[in-house]
């Protein structure tokens, strides 16, 4: 009898704990759906063109990419008849990242090869939000492999690595005033679709700040240098994106900026001198893009994105570029 009154309440119990299970499961896949139906919602909410644009149909797309970025520091002089060049470079910097877009909120994450077998020096920040109407870029690169070639009246000299430490900051936006039609995130983010070509006129605006000093492994008895550079620009530009059949996509946009506003000084030895650059400044900023699109689900492309800064301060010419190349292989669920 005992032994019938322990089975009786085992099974009792297992009921109640099954029916508790299976509660709290229906009750987090209502909430579950109650989330996925808002962000669906609001994810094909969007005022646009339809004939133009549309959202893909998958709920999750997933990104392998290939990420390849570097810079070029440029600096001629021309003072009382002598002539100087400065080329200087950082290393090439290359990751493998992955990332996901679920109905348009995106997470991803980076890895550097050379980072983990302890070979690179340099750290790079890239982040974006592209908006059929507006976007903005962000790029924040740490390098200790600044070098190249220093000349001055026909004498050269090498700047090593590790001389000097470079950081530098970038900052674009964008404003598409055919937002209606033209998609720049079909073309860089891939969680809009161009059904057919369009153009956009853009209103944007650029800053650039440069922070170069002389580093703790410089040779005993050098200066200690720290030069600073920070502009500020706004202009306009043209972008375009070509659909070409129905599965490949061509993207090309200018978008060059004035220098409206600029703070820069050097620093020798404690010693600061303020620098004023000369009108006109420009800070230019040119992306594109190509996607092919085998079909609803599967797609694959590449982009480049290059910033590039032309300056001038008293008989001194300063270019600066900045580019990163990205290779894409992705796939709607």
């Amino acid at each position: 009898m005992k032994r019938q009154n322990l089975t009786i309440l085992s099974v009792l119990l297992l009921l109640l704990f099954s029916n508790n299970s299976s509660l709290h499961a229906q009750k987090w896949r209502s909430v579950l759906g109650k989330i996925d139906s808002v962000v669906t919602e609001n994810y094909f909410s969007g005022k646009y063109d339809t004939a133009y644009i549309g959202r893909p149909e998958g709920r999750l797309t997933l990104k392998l990419r290939a990420n390849v970025s570097g810079s070029t520091f440029k600096v001629r002089r021309r003072i009382e008849g002598s002539e100087g060049r400065t080329n200087l470079k950082t290393d090439h910097k290359a990751t493998i990242s992955i990332g996901a877009n679920y109905r348009g909120i995106t997470a991803g994450i980076a890895v550097n090869p050379a980072k983990l077998k302890g070979k690179s020096q340099d750290f790079e920040l890239n982040a974006n939000i592209y908006n059929n109407r507006y976007g903005i870029d962000v790029i924040y690169q740490s390098s200790k492999t600044l070098s190249g070639n220093v000349e001055f009246n026909g004498e050269s000299g090498i700047l090593e690595k590790g001389m000097v430490n470079f950081q530098t900051l970038n900052l674009n936006g964008y404003y598409a005033f055919n937002g209606d039609q033209f998609s720049y995130p079909a073309a860089f983010t891939q969680s809009y679709i161009q059904k057919r070509s369009a153009g956009s006129f853009l209103a944007g605006f650029s800053y650039l700040g440069e922070i170069i000093k002389t580093s703790e492994t410089a040779p005993e008895g050098s200066s200690t240098i720290r030069i600073y550079v920070g502009h500020f620009a706004i202009g306009g530009g043209y972008g375009y994106n070509l659909v070409a059949g129905k599965h490949l996509l061509f993207h090309l946009s200018t978008l060059p900026s004035l220098v409206i506003a600029n703070r820069n000084n050097i620093s020798v030895d404690g010693e600061r001198i303020d620098m004023k650059t000369h009108f006109p400044d420009f800070i230019f900023t040119g992306r594109m893009s190509a996607v092919y699109n085998f079909n609803a689900r599967h797609f694959i492309g590449f982009s480049c994105i290059v910033n590039n800064s032309v300056l001038g301060y008293n008989k001194i010419d300063i270019n600066y570029d900045k580019w990163r190349t990205r290779l894409f292989y992705g796939i709607r669920l």
